[in-house]
């Protein structure tokens, strides 16, 4: 059961209208690493969590945070929107560039919305339940909410720098300690897993007898770039070692011979072919008259 409260999480009111910068806000909604994409993979994770205790009860708490987040930025943009003059989008467009990139505020705040922020990113592109990683595995999933958090992070900060309104920068601030405090708290999870020896499915640790002993331990060099076993992942009584000359252990790639039935070449009707090549004899005799 959920609840809400109408209270938001930390304040979300901005010094001024700002429809230019409501169409970028857009991207901590509904972009690919927007609080919408960690509020569904944490409800997912945590309702496809078979193990009750602790590590379910994390999953909720923050997930249930992060749908704080969505309404906190939601509240944010269409405060930007509201009684936002037409001339702040002429004002904001009069470089060229600008013109070219933004042109503006999101229509679809305008016109579906009615002033206010949509399930979208800043392109206007609509958010799609692919971004998300809920796989039943908690090991695999802490890694990916980490990732998820550092780059749901990096774009809050970009967007922090993008403006100078007080109240905006408030409530970014706000954002950046809380995914601050998820990255912290994933990677805990992930060691405090790998320490709890928790079997299959929580802890992929299966098939590791099972797999390729000779290939398991080896960085292969591919590119030209020289420096990457001076890493130390492979230096150093690194983990891994750097192979410098792998071998392919395949042979070429070739496709099997195409199916006649599936890849034969298309043959046009009888009358097409006698059309085409009247019109090719007439062309050869203008040609040679």
């Amino acid at each position: 059961m959920f609840r809400h409260t109408k209270l938001l999480q930390f304040e979300a009111k901005p010094a001024k209208p700002d429809a230019v910068y409501a169409r970028k806000l857009q991207e901590l909604i509904g972009g690919a690493y927007g609080e919408m994409s960690v509020t569904m993979q944490y409800l997912f994770q945590g309702w496809n969590c078979r193990v009750e205790g602790k590590y379910k009860d994390l999953i909720m708490d923050t997930a249930t945070e992060e749908m704080g987040h969505v309404e906190m930025l939601a509240t944010m943009v269409a405060r930007l929107l509201e009684g936002a003059p037409a001339t702040a989008t002429a004002e904001a467009v009069k470089d060229p560039v600008m013109a070219a990139v933004i042109g503006g505020m999101d229509p679809q705040q305008a016109i579906v919305a009615g002033g206010g922020a949509v399930l979208a990113d800043s392109n206007g592109y609509p958010w799609n339940g692919k971004y998300i990683v809920a796989s039943g595995n908690l090991l695999a999933d802490f890694r990916a909410n980490a990732a998820a958090e550092a780059q749901g992070r990096l774009q809050t900060a970009r967007l922090y720098n993008m403006t100078d309104d007080p109240g905006v920068k408030a409530m970014l601030q706000f954002n950046l300690a809380r995914d601050t405090v998820h990255q912290k708290q994933w990677l805990a999870a992930i060691e405090e897993l790998e320490a709890d020896g928790l079997e299959d499915p929580i802890v992929p640790s299966a098939l590791f007898e099972e797999e390729d002993q000779e290939h398991n331990h080896t960085i292969w060099h591919l590119s030209d770039g020289p420096d990457g076993n001076k890493g130390g992942w492979s230096t150093n009584g690194g983990v891994l070692d750097y192979l410098m000359d792998p071998k392919p252990l395949g042979g070429p790639g070739t496709a099997p011979k195409p199916d006649p039935k599936l890849y034969s070449t298309y043959s046009a009707p009888q009358d097409a072919v006698g059309t085409a090549k009247g019109k090719a004899k007439q062309a050869k005799n203008k040609l040679t008259s």
